[in-house]
């Protein structure tokens, strides 16, 4: 994935297809550290395009590297209790992810004026890398990540869901009727993040991504919300942070409210404003940025309560600042 920066997007240049680095050299599958120097450059490859040859080789040394660190342990009594397969390389791409995303917010501009300008751009080309690795290491998320959902350490876990099916849940009950009221709870879930029953495959997909990527950084997800999720904590959340007031002295209650234009707000918000209440923007240009920028918010996981996501979504339904 690329770490390049900018105010504007890039125009696109064609190249020929990254080659296979691995013409004469050892065992990519051998180590961690062979097959992470192995993958490396196809991640900062972009345009995401590699050759036939390199394709498969990536595919191939990812899973004889799984099936290497299988058949290393001799008892399934071992296999118990060792750490899964797979966990060391998922482990690895996460901060691969997140070492990313800080440097792409060490490149902001100083100006909040050209904030939202540098982010958008920014985005998308992080997100249409994270989409190629996703692709290409889909091995890891057949083997790895759709086994650690099994054993319920997905984005949604029985513990999070437990209290408010237990209160549902009715002397008598069968096990069918607890797990519809199991995927009941679910849904619920899903339909924060856009999903409605009836709608499209493709919408519950994108609701359910969105839900990954707002997960805590300990549940496990396939890579394309990994990377989703490490933009929100990374770069989006320490530009959302608001500024701690300097003393001690704690607002009454209802004061919060009652003051909130006087509050410091994070540099995120500020750049909004501005970019807002600016005069000499295009309407159609500003619309175009602002709705971006709320898919961008939304898609890496910041809840539809924010304060800032619910003051985009307002001037996109109404036009008004």
């Amino acid at each position: 994935m690329s770490k390049g920066k900018g105010k504007q997007a890039e125009p696109m240049v064609l190249l020929p297809p990254m080659p296979n680095p691995s013409a004469g050299s050892a065992n990519p599958s051998a180590s961690l550290s062979s097959l992470w120097g192995y993958l490396l450059p196809a991640l900062n490859h972009y345009p995401p395009v590699i050759d036939i040859s390199y394709h498969m080789g990536i595919h191939t040394a990812t899973y004889n590297y799984f099936t290497m660190q299988v058949e290393a342990v001799s008892t399934n009594k071992e296999r118990e209790r060792l750490t899964p397969s797979g966990t060391d390389l998922y482990e690895h791409i996460d901060k691969y992810y997140a070492e990313v995303a800080r440097e792409l917010l060490l490149g902001a501009p100083d100006d909040d004026s050209s904030l939202i300008h540098y982010i958008v751009p920014c985005f998308n080309r992080y997100a249409a890398g994270a989409h190629s690795v996703n692709r290409l290491l889909n091995y890891v998320n057949r083997h790895y990540v759709k086994r650690a959902v099994d054993e319920d350490r997905g984005w949604l876990t029985l513990s999070d869901i437990f209290d408010a099916v237990a209160k549902a849940i009715q002397d008598g009950d069968t096990k069918e009727k607890i797990t519809n009221k199991l995927k009941e709870r679910r849904t619920e879930e899903l339909k924060k993040w856009g999903w409605d029953e009836g709608g499209t495959s493709e919408q519950l997909a994108q609701a359910e991504s969105c839900a990954e990527a707002a997960s805590p950084l300990d549940r496990v997800v396939p890579l394309s919300a990994l990377a989703l999720r490490r933009f929100r904590t990374e770069f989006m959340e320490p530009l959302l942070a608001v500024p701690k007031l300097k003393g001690n002295k704690r607002k009454k209650p209802g004061a919060h409210n009652a003051n909130a234009p006087n509050l410091p707000k994070g540099r995120l918000a500020r750049a909004v404003r501005e970019f807002l209440e600016k005069q000499d923007v295009d309407v159609e240009e500003r619309r175009r940025l602002v709705a971006e920028l709320a898919n961008a918010m939304r898609v890496t996981g910041v809840r539809d309560g924010h304060p800032l996501r619910k003051r985009l979504d307002k001037y996109l339904m109404t036009g008004t600042v």
